[in-house]
């Protein structure tokens, strides 16, 4: 990719942006932010990181959206965050208008990129934008099961003491309370988890992995998580921008998979250089079944609410 731009100049922005330079994932790094002089100031820093990490991928900021322009990807960072106790979906009324000004921004802008959503709550905004835009699913997709994934993962591997690089996981579902980890496709090095892990601290790990954001917000107290996220972010860059072809856990608007139509949820997807290449669809035993089925639920009483707010 020549050029990637990040709308929101915000902690889980600046972390993106930080990565995708050292990274070298493409020639451009621009961040967009409404607020005086902060994107300047963000990219200023990260560029002078330059001579330490040795790249040399242009980074800038500014808070004229035409920064925008000629990107292949755009990040959508950009929202309030949430607050202690508060849930994914109590910032959608405050996060639906400012989305709505971004989506037209990019559709103005960067009218041929694809749209990587991490805005929360991610699952109902990345169904806002791609009814917006009238994009493909291809083009318009969020992050939220790498991130999940990743976080049971390190559940597991505190609670094995095992390498954090031989366990896979998997996460599908909105993300939010409501979210299905998935045990039976969990394994370290090929063997699974159940092996290791006795049921009822399994459980214990599905429910805290359901809560990681919620566990961060209250320890940090002024601030969600923005490591992980970034680097979940940048994961399913790099699949795009590498042709990798990975199956990752993303959110997509689902077209029959599942049952289900005009949602978007988070399943298993196939990212390559043309954005969501493909969904993959498994076959669910009953519990997984109805836990996924209340995720579903869950998304579309917010979707639900995005005709009240106009």
């Amino acid at each position: 990719m020549k050029k990637i731009s990040i709308v929101g100049a915000g902690r889980v922005g600046e972390t993106t942006a930080q990565i995708l330079a050292e990274e070298e994932l493409c020639r451009e790094v621009a961040l967009y932010d409404v607020r005086d002089d902060v994107p300047e100031g963000v990219a200023l820093d990260i560029y002078q990181t330059a001579p330490f990490f040795e790249f040399d991928c242009r980074v800038s900021g500014s808070n004229d959206p035409q920064i925008l322009a000629d990107s292949d990807l755009v990040v959508v960072t950009a929202g309030f965050p949430r607050k202690p106790g508060m849930s994914r979906s109590d910032v959608l009324a405050a996060n639906v208008k400012i989305i709505d000004e971004v989506t037209d921004h990019i559709v103005r802008y960067a009218s041929d990129a694809i749209v990587l959503v991490v805005s929360n709550p991610v699952d109902t905004l990345t169904y806002r934008i791609a009814q917006r835009t009238g994009w493909p699913r291809e083009r318009v997709f969020g992050q939220a099961g790498v991130l999940d994934a990743s976080r049971m993962a390190a559940f597991i591997a505190q609670e094995t003491g095992f390498s954090s690089l031989d366990i896979t996981t998997l996460v599908l579902g909105g993300h939010g309370d409501t979210m299905v980890p998935m045990p039976r496709y969990c394994t370290i090095n090929g063997v699974p988890i159940t092996h290791f892990i006795a049921p009822e601290r399994l459980e214990a790990i599905i429910e805290r992995t359901r809560k990681g954001g919620a566990e961060i917000l209250a320890l940090r107290k002024n601030s969600s998580a923005y490591d992980a996220p970034a680097a979940s972010v940048a994961a399913m860059i790099d699949a795009i921008s590498n042709n990798r072809r990975r199956l990752m856990p993303t959110v997509a608007l689902l077209d029959g998979e599942y049952g289900e139509r005009d949602v978007a949820m988070g399943v298993p997807c196939i990212l390559d250089e043309s954005g969501l290449a493909a969904v993959v669809e498994l076959d669910l035993d009953a519990r997984e079944r109805a836990d996924f089925d209340r995720s579903v639920a869950a998304v579309r009483e917010d979707i639900a609410r995005l005709a009240e707010l106009g």
